[in-house]
């Protein structure tokens, strides 16, 4: 036996960062998710109940995702393997494998395996964890940062049970910090360091509800002033926290869902949200391009013909974006957004061309009407071909009662609101003047 192995331990575990230190020992001293892990839980009657099969967790990083898999191995006595998806090959998963069938026919010990990373797998990596999965010879945790629906392969998503890991609550990231000065064993209470109330509460609020980002920042603080001041106050703790890092991938859900709050806080005439929902894409390096393309298509969508020129000013917003690029066309960004909050708002034109592009989809094609037909050219008369066509310009108004389908319908109904109200009135009297028969 190895005489120095308790102190080559202890060294090793004093070179790790806070966050890996206070890694919790039982799920007593987990932090959050309260609505998977709370009385009555699905999770929590799952634990209560031994029956763990195969898991998706699915959160943003520092919400606890390996740890609570650690925790659960250990709770029910399994043996537990982690493997990470970015270096992991397919022999090393196969040898996993089969040394969990191993374990399972020679002592009856289940395996729980846990992939990070898990959407790194190729689809035919996460094919090779079908079988083991389906017959128990694992229970597979797979942690990912990605919507598994999106990058996960649909057998292995049907086959376990997702849970979605949420942002910890500041009183979480604050309760989280307190544990850790006081701990002496594994926290920081031997420095003797005082951490004032509003220092923590701005870690809590920068850290945007990660656990680890919210740990690392507090030891930096705590060791910056522990052979000095031993005081961490709100300006210390400014010093600690590294510029706040806005999550974002092009192709993950950050992206989609900023963006759908974007264009539905302009669909909800809110300008003040819509610009946040704006500077949160801009921080966060999402293509300018991309925002003034979802404007324009706001400005047709949910603005429509109650406000014509919402179109025009997206449009214009979208070619300076083109032409001048960050930083300065957030200036024309933010002046067509709240241009569009601030709109009347109809989605008429919108609902009208599915309606109509559905009828040609779904029923019988509507020839076109002899008198509509083009009549330009020699042999055109014989046939009837625009034959009988009125010239609306010839009329009094500007319109004749004529007919331009060959059958009733009606996809475009103006709303009552802004420009769109004026083209009601008009459209209610020709619509009537025609069914009507009058000129």
């Amino acid at each position: 036996m190895n005489l120095f192995a308790a102190a080559e331990q202890n060294n090793r575990e004093s070179a790790k960062p806070l966050a890996a230190r206070m890694r919790p020992a039982t799920l007593a001293e987990f932090s959050g998710q309260t609505h998977i892990l709370g009385d009555g839980k699905l999770l929590r009657r799952m634990l209560d109940a031994d029956r763990i099969g195969s898991m998706i967790f699915y959160g943003p990083p520092g919400t606890g995702k390996t740890t609570l898999a650690e925790l659960i191995a250990r709770q029910t006595q399994r043996h537990f393997e982690r493997l990470n998806a970015t270096t992991a090959g397919v022999r090393e998963v196969r040898e996993v494998l089969q040394a969990a069938a191993d374990r399972l026919a020679a002592d009856g010990t289940q395996t729980m395996l846990f992939i990070d990373e898990l959407h790194r797998f190729s689809r035919s990596q996460q094919d090779i964890l079908l079988p083991d999965v389906e017959s128990g010879t694992i229970s597979l945790i797979g942690a990912t940062t990605a919507n598994p629906f999106f990058s996960l392969v649909a057998p292995l998503i049907s086959r376990s049970q997702v849970f979605e890991f949420r942002e910890l609550d500041k009183s979480d990231l604050i309760g989280m910090m307190q544990r850790a000065l006081s701990d002496d064993r594994r926290g920081l209470a031997s420095h003797k360091v005082k951490v004032q109330p509003e220092a923590l509460d701005f870690l809590a609020t920068l850290s945007d509800g990660d656990g680890r980002r919210a740990l690392t920042a507090l030891e930096i603080a705590v060791l910056s002033v522990a052979r000095t001041t031993k005081l961490v106050d709100q300006g210390v703790a400014e010093e600690s926290m590294q510029k706040r890092v806005i999550r974002f991938d092009p192709n993950g859900d950050d992206h989609y869902d900023v963006a759908s709050a974007f264009i539905k806080s302009i669909r909800g005439s809110d300008p003040d949200a819509a610009l946040y929902w704006l500077a949160r894409m801009l921080e966060s390096g999402e293509d300018p391009r991309f925002i003034a393309r979802r404007l324009v298509i706001a400005a047709s969508e949910d603005i429509g013909n109650a406000d014509p020129m919402g179109l025009p000013i997206a449009t214009a917003a979208w070619q300076a974006t083109e032409t001048i690029g960050m930083p300065e066309c957030r200036i024309n960004l933010a002046q067509a957004t709240t241009y569009l909050a601030c709109a009347q708002k109809s989605n008429a034109s919108y609902v009208a061309i599915d309606a109509a592009i559905a009828d040609v989809k779904q029923n019988t094609l509507v020839p076109v009407p002899m008198h509509l037909r083009d009549g330009h050219y020699a042999g055109a008369a014989k046939m009837g071909h625009g034959v009988g066509y009125q010239y609306a310009h010839d009329g009094a108004e500007g319109w004749v009662n004529q007919d331009y389908l060959g059958v009733d319908r009606q996809y475009y109904n103006p709303v009552d609101r802004g420009r769109e109200a004026e083209f009601l009135v008009r459209l209610t009297e020709l619509r009537n003047r025609r069914n009507s028969g009058h000129h």
